[in-house]
């Protein structure tokens, strides 16, 4: 039977995990320290502003993602719905 000690020395058996142990450990504390990093990183961030159906539609018609009749038909359904956000 391979025991970790043989009376009071450590096999190699013993060295074996101690290494693995160790690294694993490492690993861990590296591990936990990006997980921290990354979300104080994210907390730091300002959180983007709300922005209005409306908003979007003129964005959108910026973009050249819609024509002049397209923009103005959906901008007159979303001020006919009420759709907008104060």
């Amino acid at each position: 039977m391979m025991d970790w000690y043989d009376g009071d020395h450590m096999t190699g058996w013993g060295w074996a995990g101690m290494t693995l142990g160790s690294l694993l450990f490492i690993a861990l504390l590296v591990l936990g320290g990006m997980l921290l990093i990354s979300a104080t990183r994210q907390a730091d961030r300002p959180a983007e502003p709300v922005r209005s159906p409306e908003q979007l539609l003129a964005e959108r018609f910026a973009r050249g993602e819609l024509s002049d009749e397209q923009f103005r038909q959906q901008l007159t359904t979303l001020r006919d719905t009420g759709a907008r956000t104060p």
